[in-house]
């Protein structure tokens, strides 16, 4: 029988390369985008795409409802990974900015699943949760983000015991630097963001933040590609005994490994001298 599988943030990315890679492999891929124009460019015989804004219950139940006429009612996956990045130092976001973050990566997130669960549990299905690094590492200056990814760290957690008797297993995907259009964007953030600040954050950040924005510049060129991490998530959505957790990519292993055995405020060291972080 074929698989399927609903992949949201599809329009660009990891979740795209994750849709196309699945319907390479064989799986029929429902892709959910935002826009008209994504819907007709990822579009293919294997990859039927669907108008999902994850903060929306209305595109939700839509979805919900095609994929449930297509399938006969099962669905084999569902890869959660539509989510956003509002960048710059916590004290210049406010606090409408930090509940879109949390609304898009954290309750959207559960709004997918929860919608789409009784059509995993009638497939016994899996749900891979991408996540980040950065939620076991925070960094500077994308502080509302990593906010957000500590979030899915407890969330995948308690949702994979609570599913363990329906037999649907969880895995969260913790791709490092992946070399996706979200760091030009994020550069392009910086810049308004620096802008908008008042001249007192700007005194207090400014230097670190030109840092940043170089430091994005080159993720963009030498971060992993979104395919490693599409071929991950495969991983997670067929092994026989799946992993709670993948780390993806060389600099995330990294991270991994430091953010386990290094004291806080070693971390803090170590990142305030990349950054020239400096008492005042």
């Amino acid at each position: 029988m074929e698989r399927s599988v609903l992949v949201t943030g599809a329009s660009s990315g990891i979740g795209e390369a994750t849709a196309r890679h699945l319907a390479a492999r064989g799986w029929r891929v429902f892709a959910g985008v935002r826009r008209d124009e994504d819907a007709a460019r990822v579009a293919t015989d294997a990859i039927r795409p669907l108008i999902v804004d994850v903060t929306n219950s209305d595109d939700l139940r839509r979805a919900y409802d095609a994929v449930a006429s297509a399938t006969q009612g099962r669905l084999d996956g569902l890869v959660a990974n539509a989510g956003i990045a509002v960048p710059g130092p916590l004290e210049a976001i406010d606090e409408n900015e930090l509940r879109k973050q949390l609304e898009v990566n954290v309750i959207g997130t559960h709004a997918t699943i929860r919608a789409f669960l009784p059509l995993l549990r009638a497939a016994r299905g899996r749900i891979a949760i991408v996540g980040s690094i950065g939620g076991r590492s925070a960094f500077p200056f994308i502080g509302a983000y990593v906010t957000s990814k500590f979030a899915l760290e407890g969330y995948a957690d308690a949702l994979r015991l609570e599913l363990l008797p329906s037999g649907i297993e969880v895995s969260l995907l913790e791709p490092g630097s992946i070399a996706t259009p979200i760091w030009t964007k994020g550069r392009e953030e910086y810049a308004a963001r620096l802008a908008a600040m008042t001249p007192e954050q700007q005194a207090a950040y400014g230097t670190a933040i030109a840092r940043m924005r170089g430091a994005t510049k080159d993720l963009a060129r030498s971060g992993s590609p979104p395919q490693a991490v599409a071929a991950t998530i495969e991983r997670a959505l067929t092994a026989r005994s799946p992993k709670a957790r993948y780390v993806v990519g060389g600099r995330a292993r990294v991270q991994s490994v430091l953010a386990r055995i290094l004291p806080d405020r070693a971390k803090d060291r170590l990142i305030a001298r990349m950054l020239d972080l400096r008492k005042t």
